[in-house]
């Protein structure tokens, strides 16, 4: 929070005005009804503290892999906005890696750990009929475990894979961000979620700030202020990093472009993105600020979309740009 005030008194500086609004927003966004989540989905396979999550239906497998930066439940956010859902009654089986929340006893699992003791035995468990769907920095390591996994198919939903493509001012900022984390991180061997929610932040200050004037003006009732709601506490919250794993984050791949230069190495040898076998959605963004179209591994069929890292998953235009061409190519790879 002190951090996100400090972004307010920044951007609203030169107006009192808008200051006063945005603070009136975050106060309605904190007082604003919650509604309860519904119920967990059963567990079908458990590696670690990593569980699958099955969300029914009757067609092929498709194991989603979120990122490690925030809950999965953006996957899954509230009725009318569930992807995993969707599918569900949609012909496909979607199945739902949770991460669980690490402890100090994690700290050496870093990024490729994760991908060899937690991701790997859960494909293990549903076998090759099941493709595999990775969002945001969980495509960077459901590439990975393609590599090393024969699956049925592989999507990347804004994914990054040549770090090199994110703007240097940004990864640059990123590295100052951990430089300050960093003694904290190898102090309590985590790191807290805020550090990279507060370069999220960063990347469009004055968008950051616009959001909550206008929440503050919307009807506390309206089905858009139930959505915004949703989404910031989505992206609010979320369990630590491991030490290595946010130490790998930014020093391997946003500073050094491991994956990109292909000297990432899990399971013992570096991944090779273009000896991939198994068929590749790649879906990416012209205008997504948070994986840029210049990170997308740019891989086997493209589908190129012009919506928010977030808005491709929960948006209004969500289902016809992203939802129904996911479910036709995942219907595409045959019965399972």
């Amino acid at each position: 929070m002190p951090l996100f005030l400090d972004l307010v008194r920044s951007e609203t500086a030169a107006s009192p005005e808008r200051l006063a609004a945005a603070l009136a927003g975050l106060r309605a966004y904190q007082q604003a009804h919650r509604f309860a989540p519904p119920p967990p989905m059963p567990v079908v396979a458990q590696a670690g503290r990593a569980m699958l999550r099955d969300y029914g239906g009757r067609g092929r497998p498709a194991i989603f892999v979120p990122s490690l930066i925030n809950a999965p439940t953006v996957l899954d956010l509230q009725p009318g906005t569930s992807l995993l859902r969707w599918l569900a009654e949609s012909g496909i089986r979607p199945l739902l890696v949770e991460w669980g929340s690490p402890t100090a006893d994690d700290a050496a699992l870093d990024i490729a750990g994760h991908v060899e003791a937690l991701l790997l035995p859960l494909i293990d468990a549903i076998g090759r009929d099941a493709a595999v769907v990775g969002y945001c920095l969980g495509g960077t390591m459901a590439l990975a475990a393609a590599a090393r996994r024969p699956v049925a198919g592989l999507t990347l939903i804004a994914a990054p894979w040549h770090f090199a493509g994110y703007p240097q001012e940004a990864r640059e900022a990123q590295l100052v961000m951990w430089t300050a984390a960093k003694p904290t991180a190898e102090a309590i061997d985590l790191c807290p979620l805020e550090v990279f929610q507060a370069a999220f932040w960063q990347l469009d200050p004055a968008r950051t700030v616009a959001k909550f004037e206008r929440f503050g003006r919307l009807d506390p009732a309206s089905d858009t202020a139930a959505g915004f709601v949703a989404l910031e506490d989505w992206a609010n919250d979320g369990p630590p990093l491991t030490r290595d794993a946010a130490r790998q984050l930014v020093e391997g791949f946003i500073r050094d472009d491991q994956p990109g230069r292909g000297v990432w190495h899990v399971d013992g040898t570096p991944v090779d993105a273009a000896a991939l076998t198994c068929p590749v959605l790649d879906i990416a963004s012209t205008t997504d600020r948070i994986v840029p179209r210049a990170t997308a591994a740019s891989l086997g069929t493209p589908l190129r979309l012009a919506l928010g890292h977030v808005g491709m998953i929960v948006g209004g235009r969500a289902r016809t740009a992203l939802w129904e061409p996911l479910r036709a190519w995942l219907a595409a790879l045959g019965p399972s």
